[in-house]
């Protein structure tokens, strides 16, 4: 019987360009889906996994992330005292789980990130669950992985289809057989070029890795971007042992670009059982009224 997976990375130590000038002092990691910052959907996927233990990797202005995850003794007490205690749940939940802080005092890339928390892991195999992907699915997108872990005692990695014109954003693997939905991997491949992607099968922010991988992470090769990738990390730990790809089931979110964002926001707000009915007449008043206006001009 081999170890089980119970400590997960959780990196956070992004700049958040591509939502300024909202992120020059606020972590995008705490960008809120209606009332829920976006780690948090991450972290409640690892705890609804089996995970006891999570690292995050923070960067420089990113202690907001530590404060959500913390008690907050004043708030509380008010709630409670206000006799608000749905709410007062609802915030207690983001600081029940135990969630450890490392920094990550250079940008170089996330591979980097991974590294920073090889001692924190030790020699076990560990989860890692990136923050620009949310997903939606019966049974958690890390649950899944887990469980082919444990059939195969090998590293997993999480992918899914996309359109071909999308391949060169994201790590694409290139496999070699599959059985049902799990593919053994010729070789993985960070944002090919266009026209040059392997398949259409797209690493999507949710792993399983053995601690194997961390001599090839000290490495510091660079890779695409000048970053160290742990796409490339990856690449070189299935040269000595398997690291199989897994199709998981479930609905992916892009919360990492803005228009991934907003479509984001929209449907959970859509699917939300309380302000969802108001939501929809909302939208459909604003498309109504977009129509006339343009009638109208």
């Amino acid at each position: 019987m081999g170890k089980k997976v119970t400590k997960a990375i959780i990196p956070a130590a992004g700049l958040g360009t591509r939502f300024l000038p909202a992120t020059k002092a606020m972590p995008k990691e705490m960008l809120p889906i209606l009332n829920k910052p976006t780690i948090q959907y991450i972290v409640e996927e690892a705890v609804e996994s089996g995970i006891e233990d999570i690292i995050i990797v923070t960067g420089k202005g990113k202690r907001a992330i530590e404060d959500h995850f913390d008690n907050n003794f004043e708030l509380e007490d008010n709630l409670f005292k206000k006799e608000k205690y749905e709410l007062l749940e609802e915030v207690r939940a983001s600081s029940k789980v135990e969630i450890h802080y490392i920094r990550q005092k250079e940008a170089k890339g996330l591979g980097h990130a991974i590294w920073c928390a090889r001692k924190f892991i030790g020699n076990e195999p560990f989860a890692v669950l990136l923050g620009d992907d949310i997903v939606q699915s019966k049974k958690p997108c890390l649950r899944q992985l887990i469980e082919q872990y444990d059939q195969s005692q090998a590293s997993i990695i999480g992918v899914q289809q996309v359109p071909e014109e999308e391949t060169h954003r994201y790590g694409i693997i290139d496999p070699s057989s599959k059985i049902g939905k799990r593919y053994r991997v010729k070789s993985f491949v960070e944002k090919p070029k266009k026209g040059t992607a392997p398949s259409s099968l797209a690493i999507l922010g949710r792993y399983i890795l053995t601690p194997e991988i961390f001599p090839f992470l000290g490495q510091h090769n660079i890779g695409k971007g000048g970053e160290i990738q742990l796409t490339d990390a990856i690449q070189q730990l299935n040269g000595i042992q398997n690291v199989f790809a897994y199709e998981f089931e479930g609905r992916r979110y892009d919360v990492g670009e803005m228009l991934g964002f907003i479509r984001t926001t929209m449907e959970f707000a859509l699917e939300n059982q309380k302000y969802g009915p108001e939501v929809e007449i909302m939208m459909t008043e604003l498309l109504s009224n977009r129509k006339i206006m343009s009638y109208e001009s």
